[in-house]
């Protein structure tokens, strides 16, 4: 029986893995962190909003936690294109995240990233994104897992008019793509990293497109 606490529930890839987990008699107890309120369909589901800046409240939460997964992150219209508080979300978060789990011997941590995340990108994004997964990597945690998936199909609550038609685009030329920028389904995702949840394998591992849907 696992316990597993999930950073970002409200996201595409996050709401998917709280269904998911909700449905899994694999885990036993399920802390859901989110920064606003979250509807629960589970009685082994809890849920905690913290204050992200609070490093007490990630020692707390995650506390006793088999598993940590993390699905954070943002838009930079939402931070009104505020680079600082974009990396306050991305970047602190699970930089705090990985924190906790290192202290707490936390036996797995998974989060997403990018595709094409690299810490000499010239892309404030994608280099942003490699430098959350260097920083995951230096903490040494039992075992760690990347997920660098591209465009994320599925329904958000949220409207974002670019990516909406971008998901009906893109799907029909991605044959043209290179593997690790083809689109894939959040929800392939979310299966991805909660099956894996359950391996805990040692050491700190990327995963892309193809090792995704073997996964999921």
């Amino acid at each position: 029986m696992i316990k597993i606490t999930l950073f970002g529930p409200t996201g595409l890839i996050g709401n998917e893995i709280l269904k998911l987990l909700e449905n899994d008699s694999d885990f036993e107890n399920i802390n859901v962190v989110s920064r606003r309120p979250v509807e629960l369909k589970s009685k082994k589901s809890s849920l905690n909003i913290i204050d992200f800046k609070d490093f007490n409240a990630y020692l707390n939460v995650i506390d006793r936690s088999d598993v940590v997964l993390a699905a954070i992150g943002t838009t930079q219209s939402k931070v009104g294109f505020n680079k600082k508080k974009y990396r306050e979300i991305d970047f602190d978060i699970i930089s705090n995240t990985v924190r906790a789990c290192k202290e707490k011997n936390v036996k797995h941590f998974s989060f997403v990233s990018s595709a094409g995340a690299d810490i000499n990108n010239k892309s404030f994004y994608l280099k942003l994104k490699g430098e959350i997964e260097k920083e995951v990597e230096s903490k040494q945690l039992n075992s760690s897992t990347v997920y660098r998936p591209s465009l994320l199909l599925g329904n958000r609550k949220e409207n974002r008019f670019g990516e909406k038609v971008a998901q009906i685009l893109i799907p029909l030329i991605s044959f043209l793509f290179p593997d690790n920028y083809k689109p894939i389904k959040a929800s392939d995702v979310a299966k991805a990293m909660v099956t894996e949840s359950k391996k805990i394998e040692p050491g700190f591992k990327i995963y892309h497109y193809r090792d995704i849907l073997k996964l999921s």
